[in-house]
């Protein structure tokens, strides 16, 4: 038998055919938040920071049980252990050994480890906490001086100028150093903490507001401002609702650079004297109380000096990866 001719056409897929091979997933956009999490990731540095920084965060809020755990109270004394001639800790390493992991304290023999957990409380609490004051402050009164101009602006501008140009540290010590002991029902170290929040927070302030105030006036000028003015939108709908939430990543980005400053002055008010009073325990506090041994035993001087290098560097790698993620035109 002969073939045919012609071979029969193949018959041209439908619509429905059609229809039925495509994908049922739906193409879905990246979100901001998204878009920035996946650049952070990238960020080996800054994902390495933030590790260290949720560690710290959770020996913060966990340290008595920790002290529990690891059989040390930070305010018990070891004399026994401690060198009546010199008053200095026997052994190597200040003392270091299977029940003191990072030695004991000169004199008195308090366990070094233990007081580094108490002392990363404070710290991250200052840091925290007086970050928290300013960024509410600055941005209040950024928005504010940014948005409606003219007098406003003027006023809240020299108010920060003005703050700007005080020596805030000097102030700071001289501020705290008047503070009565009983306040608001707290006493002691609560005192002092709370002081301390308030006064770093409030000479924080104006840094965050001149940023905020220079996104507001370039945000006010956008399109969809003059759009939502144009519609009859009120003021506080502006503020809240359109420019707000283009405020929030210079925000978050200022606050992650901001505490670490924060615990740096913390540090140095204990240092000086005007911060923390022992018992209770600070970084700073036995970084001043090491200063007398530190040829003897570096040791005690070498922990908490490390302890705050690497918090505030941890803090600083974050932020910088927080920055470039948030900036979409960063290179990073």
């Amino acid at each position: 038998m002969t073939a045919p001719l012609h071979e029969p056409a193949e018959m041209a897929p439908s619509a429905a055919d059609l229809k039925a091979g495509m994908p049922k997933e739906k193409v879905q956009g990246r979100s901001l938040g998204r878009i920035a999490w996946e650049r952070l990731k990238r960020d080996k540095l800054a994902l390495g920071g933030g590790v260290i920084v949720a560690v710290l965060v959770l020996v913060a809020v966990f340290a008595p049980l920790i002290a529990h755990l690891y059989g040390q109270d930070p305010d018990s004394y070891h004399e026994n252990l401690i060198d009546p001639l010199f008053s200095t800790p026997k052994g190597s390493l200040g003392g270091a050994s299977g029940d003191h992991w990072l030695g004991v304290e000169p004199v008195n023999g308090r366990d070094i480890f233990a007081r580094i957990l108490y002392g990363a409380r404070i710290s991250l609490l200052v840091g925290f906490l007086s970050a928290l004051v300013a960024v509410a402050l600055g941005t209040v009164l950024g928005v504010l001086a940014g948005y409606f101009g003219g007098w406003v602006d003027a006023l809240i501008s020299r108010v920060m100028d003005a703050l700007l140009s005080f020596p805030q540290l000097l102030f700071i010590i001289a501020l705290v150093s008047v503070m009565p002991n009983d306040m608001l029902g707290m006493s002691g170290t609560s005192v002092r903490v709370f002081v301390m929040i308030l006064v770093i927070g409030f000479f924080g302030w104006p840094n965050v507001g001149r940023v905020v105030r220079a996104q507001t006036l370039s945000l006010r000028e956008r399109e969809y401002v003059e759009a939502a003015t144009s519609l009859g939108a009120g003021k506080s709908h502006i503020i809240f609702k359109e420019l707000m939430p283009n405020l929030v990543a210079p925000i978050i980005v200022y606050t992650t650079m901001m505490i670490p400053t924060n615990i740096l002055n913390e540090a140095a008010l204990s240092f000086l004297g005007v911060g923390v009073k022992p018992p209770s325990s600070s970084w700073g506090q036995m970084l001043s109380s090491a200063l007398s041994y530190y040829e003897t035993d570096p040791m005690y001087m070498v922990v908490p000096g490390v302890a705050i290098f690497v918090t505030v560097l941890s803090f600083n790698l974050l932020g910088d990866g927080v920055r470039d993620a948030l900036d979409p035109r960063g290179s990073r």
